[in-house]
């Protein structure tokens, strides 16, 4: 039976439905603004004012660093880094959010099987009707009712102004942010083991020196206690170069925890126990220092992933201010279900009778709860704010970054000629102050600070030599990595 409105009750249904539409209009006009963009740094042509204008082509890591030993290493770092490790799982969940976007787009369909028991009351319209009302045949309607559904249950919230796109678009910016950020990771992770190798091998060296200075003291020492017997020197002397070689000891075993210290961080980031580091005895004196070109500033907008990071993170955040807006307009809401229902399991068979369907619409408009939405607005346009002085602020370390890295290669080329040249020097010092102690035109002392004069120069050598490979690789790593 169905009940048809009376005239009267027609224009109180449009009244109603004429304020809700006007609501909803007025909601939609005071809408936010969307915020104007700030425009991004622009960079300089070049990093010097001489520098390289051609497009640098970064080169592999087999041409970069060519000690197979080193490559192997970092092969192993970056297959067994627990931190690596960890940042790849943050990918997991940005596709897992992105699908989870993705799938706000399409109905939501589900099964239900819903048996339930109901007793109205019999003093309300349900109760009353249903005591004098057949079900079956002659059968009233129980007072104790079950009901058994069993169907499918719909829902859907079309996107009229795009909001749940926008929300699949922030996800999918900050899949390729994490994305981004793992090969960050890899690239750090790189740069870091080549100059925990590189120190590695300049401790070794440096050990090496120090012990065969220690071997060439003690043959001294023994001089000096032959020329005091002699009485060509007194007790001084000998305790001027014990005192020496006691110190070149005890430098030894300083150099020694360093190796020892170094070796327990590549092992850290090989995520392994204890386990010798190989070396490449021959790499530290005869590799050539690479040919370092920077190319053009512009490149580091292509290459260097904490920058192509920053960037996908504020996309992410202006589809952020753009869902944040869209929650101001009405939300259109369609939900049904169809199915078979009964009262009892026999009827459910009967068709078409048994069968059950509803389907409502429903637009739904923000009015009092605007304040929340107005905020949400306001945090949404802070935070692409921020994102976007976090992207200026990266593009400008990223300049002055390999700006400072290229001065330290041009100046340590020439510190490493200078030392080399002074090494040389010193070393046939030793040899001269020698043959002239021993001639008599001069004295211990002579031949102690030709020996401590020597030694600092040949371990500063070897640290301008260290610091030479270390800064080439900060280079590599501040102009984008580029390991595959």
């Amino acid at each position: 039976m169905f009940l048809i409105p009376k005239p009267s009750d027609m224009k109180h249904i449009t009244y109603l439905v004429s304020i809700f539409i006007s609501i909803a209009i007025l909601s939609a006009c005071s809408v936010p603004k969307m915020p104007s963009q700030e425009a991004a740094v622009m960079l300089p042509d070049t990093y010097l004012p001489k520098g390289d204008t051609t497009q640098l082509l970064l080169q592999g890591p087999d041409k970069f660093f060519p000690s197979p030993i080193l490559r192997a290493l970092i092969d192993t770092v970056l297959e067994n880094n627990y931190d690596l490790r960890m940042a790849e799982q943050r990918i997991g969940l940005a596709k897992a959010q992105l699908l989870q976007s993705r799938g706000a787009l399409l109905p939501q369909i589900n099964t239900s099987v819903m048996p339930s028991l109901r007793k109205f009351g019999l003093y309300t319209m349900d109760g009353a009707g249903n005591i004098v009302t057949d079900i079956e045949g002659s059968k009233r309607v129980p007072i104790d009712l079950p009901d058994f559904y069993g169907g499918l249950q719909a829902s859907w919230e079309i996107d009229l102004w795009g909001k749940l796109k926008s929300v699949k678009q922030s996800a999918a910016f900050r899949v390729g942010a994490s994305e981004e950020y793992v090969r960050l990771m890899k690239t750090i992770l790189v740069a870091e083991t080549a100059a925990l190798y590189y120190e590695l091998l300049a401790a070794d060296e440096e050990l090496e020196m120090v012990s065969k200075t220690i071997s060439l003291q003690e043959e001294a020492l023994e001089l000096m206690r032959i020329q005091k017997e002699a009485g060509r020197v007194n007790e001084l002397a000998v305790q001027q170069f014990e005192a020496q070689w006691l110190s070149m000891r005890d430098l030894r075993i300083q150099v020694e925890q360093q190796i020892v210290g170094l070796e327990t961080a590549i092992r850290q980031l090989t995520g392994r126990f204890y386990q010798p580091v190989p070396r490449d005895t021959s790499f530290f004196d005869q590799q050539l220092v690479p040919v370092v070109k920077a190319g053009v500033p512009a490149a580091l907008l292509l290459n260097r992933p904490d920058i192509r990071m920053a960037e996908k993170e504020l996309f992410a955040a202006g589809a952020d201010v753009q869902v944040a807006r869209k929650s101001f307009y009405p939300m259109l809401l369609f939900s049904g279900g169809v199915g078979i229902q009964g009262y009892r399991l026999g009827v459910l068979s009967m068709m078409p009778e048994s069968i059950a369907y509803s389907m409502i619409s429903n637009m739904v408009t923000p009015v009092f709860n605007r304040r929340g939405l107005n905020a949400q607005f306001a945090r949404s346009v802070a935070a692409r704010k921020e994102a976007a002085l976090q992207y200026d602020k990266t593009v400008v370390n990223s300049f002055n970054e390999v700006r400072k890295q290229l001065i330290q290669y041009d100046q340590l080329n020439e510190r490493y000629v200078l030392k080399d040249q002074e090494t040389q020097v010193l070393s046939a010092s030793i040899t001269v102050a020698g043959e002239l102690f021993r001639t008599g035109r001069a004295n211990y002392l002579d031949v102690l600070l030709a020996n401590q004069r020597s030694l600092m120069s040949n371990v500063e050598k070897i640290l301008t030599r260290k610091d030479q490979l270390i800064t080439i690789t900060n280079i590599y790593r501040s102009l984008g990595g580029g390991w595959k």
